[in-house]
């Protein structure tokens, strides 16, 4: 215990010098410093002690982000500019490079960190720390859908799909990173639709996604800390720093807009991968489904729908899910008032009638189809007839 109790010292008193400008700017008063100096001595014997758990970690950094708050709450109260929030985020930081190296087992760190670094826009550090939890947790899909997510939503596709298609490498045992990957690629295919009637068009979003390529994580050679100081310690990137800018010529553009890329080849391409995976089943192929239909701005979205369709006719003809879908597939995109769809429901009754006759798995459609028209008549400003229809449906569905 003495060990612990020099360590905990050794870190206690590196954040004298903060103690010490709250008590002299009148952020804290001696009696509160005194008890944060007490809960953070309580902290640091609990992470450094032998049966530490990463749970403990946590509840550290939650403390002193909370705490930080709280200082920059004073701050502004009392209107103290001078006082630094470099200092307060640096010890956060510091706290969760010690977690994640006493634990780097944890998920729920590894992520904490990620949020942390998001949060606080630090760019360099969040792809380094992410670089070391995708080697530690190569398995885990939440991770790479993670990172592939962040790099799209910072228009890099091109890292996107990287990150996605290295996973899928790994992550074999479930569909979590698969329809994560189909789901990205539906929504880069509605943003390249909203920008076909735009000043530029197509090209001038494919140039965009070209230039947010700075965020983009790299596995290289070099693992020097440019985060640290002179002495070793965790410091906050600049968030305002950005790299030069690429930018796709006129011609590159020009091949780009006419690649099967954006007439939804890579949607259908990550399902026909997934196909070929020991995890997919008729469920999974239900949500690939689920996912595509959900992009109704698309104007491919009707043929990658029929492409899921006819996969599942082929591969599992009598299974509840395929009648389920089949089902659905009219009134995909429809707003209960537009005038198409009292056509649409009609059909969809149709085939609600035939599927029952049809399928060997009674049970299981009728609760699917009785837990889908249920939500249909969930606005309160659906037409009384539709809900006379949709209601009498309800009633004479087969029991569950």
């Amino acid at each position: 215990m003495a060990a612990v109790a020099e360590k905990a010292r050794f870190y206690l008193e590196q954040a004298v010098p903060q103690l010490r400008e709250f008590e002299a700017k009148g952020i804290f008063n001696p009696d509160e410093i005194r008890n944060l100096v007490r809960k953070r001595t309580d902290y640091e014997h609990i992470v450094l002690s032998p049966g530490n758990k990463a749970q403990d970690w946590l509840n550290y950094v939650a403390w002193e982000r909370s705490l930080e708050a709280l200082r920059a709450k004073r701050c502004r109260r009392l209107e103290i500019r001078a006082s630094s929030k470099h200092t307060g985020e640096g010890r956060v930081f510091g706290i969760l490079e010690r977690s994640v190296n006493r634990h780097p087992g944890s998920l729920e760190l590894w992520k904490e960190y990620l949020s942390y670094a998001t949060k606080l826009r630090a760019t360099k550090r969040y792809r380094k720390v992410m670089t070391r939890a995708l080697r530690m947790h190569p398995a885990k899909s939440e991770l790479w859908v993670l990172a592939g997510r962040r790099s799209a939503s910072h228009g890099d596709m091109h890292a996107a799909r990287g990150f996605f298609m290295r996973g899928s490498r790994f992550c074999t045992r479930d569909a979590t990173l698969w329809l994560a990957y189909a789901k990205c690629e539906m929504e880069w295919l509605e943003k390249m639709e909203a920008r076909k009637g735009k000043k530029g068009g197509t090209e001038k979003a494919i140039q965009e996604q070209a230039e947010h390529d700075d965020d983009e994580i790299k596995f290289g050679s070099d693992d020097s800390d440019d985060d640290a100081d002179e002495n070793g310690r965790l410091i906050i990137p600049n968030p305002d720093a950005a790299a030069a800018k690429k930018v796709f010529d006129d011609e590159t553009a020009s091949k780009l807009k006419n690649n099967p890329a954006l007439d939804g080849a890579i949607p259908i391409a990550i399902f026909d991968i997934a196909k070929k995976q020991a995890f997919f089943s008729a469920a999974v192929a239900e949500q690939f489904f689920h996912v595509f239909a959900a992009f109704t701005q698309i104007s491919m979205q009707a043929r990658i729908i029929q492409h899921v369709l006819d996969s599942m006719n082929e591969s599992y003809p009598n299974d509840a899910s395929t009648y389920f879908c089949y089902i659905q597939q009219p009134l995909i995109g429809l707003d209960a008032n537009a005038p198409g769809y009292p056509k649409a429901l009609r059909e969809t009754l149709g085939r609600i009638k035939s599927s029952l006759a049809a399928t060997t798995i009674v049970k299981a459609l009728s609760t699917k189809l009785k837990l889908w028209l249920e939500a249909l008549l969930s606005p309160q400003d659906l037409d009384s007839g539709i809900r006379t229809v949709l209601e009498h449906t309800v009633q004479t569905l087969p029991p569950s």
